[in-house]
């Protein structure tokens, strides 16, 4: 049996569990249930096996609390049945970003315009950068739109589970909800940005050809990616603070090692599969080539940062519900 502390937690009144006389036990259990770490797992009633050697000597159950234990994969339905705070978390992020502002979520589509316009002076004009038959205005504006979310992603995601120390440390709910709810929100700008892309596209008289049909499957792509680096640098966050230091400065040279300003067709052909391994890099090329037609299209060179994307994703879920049982813990102690 459990003994009872101050801070013990009892089940919701709704809940039912039965007794070894087959009746209904009282919806409060006479030793109430505590978590004492981040690696309790409290079960559902309907999921409590209550075994006949378990029962007190006055017939009542006993509760028994088992931590998680091993490494743990996403469970779909446990998000699905807590979708409703994601979509508060998400609604209240981008109320938030854009409270008490005078042009409100404008600011989404002037941020990437002000970057396409320094690009197109500097890489297009002084540094006769090619851009592959398209105007340098566009062909920069396609890829800022995936590297924008990528981007606010990192910036956002690293801070959330701090940010969000409170509500962790007060009641239960599947953690990877907060860098998920934060990869959300920066998707609606993302969505919001492309309004642009469509009247540029009309200025410059492009118009998209059959490849425009994948462009969902390189938004899915870019989603994978933002969100496997996210579960990545929110995890290590809540341990080592020193991760948001780095972020800024890693965002910069990523942008660089991503052909956002340059076009893919610059790097040698040797170098290639190594370029491959960033994951932004498939990303990129594929928004460009699904919207712009130009670029090489499915190459080895995109497989490669596709297969590496979805690595980086998959690894990321793991590690992150790995670490998931210590992070009460290390919200206690300030990180390390």
């Amino acid at each position: 049996m459990l003994p009872h502390t101050p801070n013990s937690r009892e089940p919701r009144s709704g809940s039912r569990m039965r007794g070894a006389r087959g009746g209904a036990a009282p919806s409060h259990p006479p030793y109430p249930i505590t978590r004492s770490h981040a690696t309790t797992t409290l079960t559902n009633a309907s999921e409590t096996a209550l075994l006949p050697s378990e029962l007190a000597a006055n017939g009542q159950p006993t509760f028994v609390i088992q931590p998680t234990r091993g490494w743990r994969f996403l469970d779909l339905r446990e998000i699905w049945a807590y979708r409703e705070l994601v979509y508060f978390l998400t609604w209240r992020d981008i109320k938030v970003r854009y409270k008490q502002t005078a042009i409100g979520v404008a600011w989404a589509v002037i941020q990437p315009l002000a970057m396409m316009i320094v690009f197109t002076l500097f890489f297009g004009r002084l540094a006769k950068i090619p851009s592959e038959g398209v105007p340098y205005p566009i062909f920069a504006y396609v890829a800022l739109l995936p590297w924008q979310l990528f981007s606010r992603t990192l910036s956002e995601t690293t801070n959330s589970l701090v940010t969000d120390q409170r509500l962790i440390t007060r009641v239960y709910f599947p953690r990877i909800i907060v860098p998920l709810s934060a990869t959300l929100a920066a998707l609606v700008d993302f969505l919001v940005s492309s309004a642009l892309l469509v009247v540029l596209m009309i200025i410059y008289g492009i118009a998209p050809g059959a490849a425009v049909l994948l462009l969902p499957a390189f938004v899915l792509l870019m989603l994978v990616t933002s969100l496997g680096v996210g579960f990545w640098l929110s995890a290590l966050n809540l341990e080592y603070r020193d991760v948001a230091y780095v972020v800024p400065f890693l965002t910069q040279f990523w942008l660089f090692l991503t052909p956002v300003v340059y076009p893919s067709s610059m790097i040698p052909d040797y170098w290639r599969p190594l370029f491959g391994l960033n994951p932004m890099t498939g990303v990129v090329e594929g928004f460009r080539w699904a919207l712009l037609g130009i670029g090489d299209g499915p190459s080895p060179m995109l497989l490669i940062s596709a297969a590496f994307s979805v690595c980086l994703f998959l690894s990321g879920i793991i590690w992150f519900r790995y670490r998931e049982r210590t992070f009460v813990d290390a919200v206690g102690s300030g990180g390390r």
